[in-house]
């Protein structure tokens, strides 16, 4: 879907990305929660676990002017989930939340700045729309992506998201 507003273009590709995000997270073992494919990298459940809070992190690019990481009152996401279970509950919760804050903004709302910050340095400032699809879902895919190579590390078949893949040939 491609109109002229900022917000509608941002809630189609949200929609579709979370789809695929969703299909990949279905996939992810608690079982092997502590896989780690390299000491360097983030275990299994982490990185599920970041890509879910990172959606509670897109909502403050809608609905906050900025964030400090050094503020101890900043909202923070919740603790580590403990089953898979959980982990869905949490991308659902945390998916709707995200898409409510969207439909309640528009696109001037959008084109206001968002400041991340740690303390007096300035990390991003840039416009809530562009903060969203460059901090936000690109932050997420980019993770997304890491979560399908652990999958076929471990030998899980890894869905197909923008078009076959190796287990799904037929499509996406």
């Amino acid at each position: 879907m491609h109109t002229s507003s900022l917000q509608q273009n941002i809630l189609a590709k949200l929609d579709h990305e979370l789809a695929n995000t969703r299909r990949v997270l279905e996939r992810v073992p608690f079982e092997q929660a502590d896989y780690k494919p390299h000491p360097k990298s983030m275990s299994l459940w982490q990185l599920a676990s970041h890509v879910v809070n990172l959606l509670a992190f897109k909502t403050l690019f809608v609905s906050a002017d900025s964030r400090d990481f050094l503020d101890p009152n900043a909202p923070r996401p919740g603790p580590t989930t403990t089953s898979h279970e959980e982990l869905m509950a949490r991308f659902d919760e945390y998916s709707k939340t995200l898409f409510d804050a969207l439909h309640g903004s528009d696109d001037e709302k959008l084109t206001k700045h968002f400041q991340l910050t740690r303390g007096e340095q300035v990390l991003m400032d840039r416009p809530k729309g562009a903060a969203l699809r460059i901090m936000g879902l690109n932050h997420s895919i980019h993770h997304r992506g890491q979560l399908t190579v652990y999958l076929r590390l471990l030998d899980i078949p890894v869905p197909g998201l923008y078009g076959p893949s190796a287990d799904e040939p037929g499509g996406f």
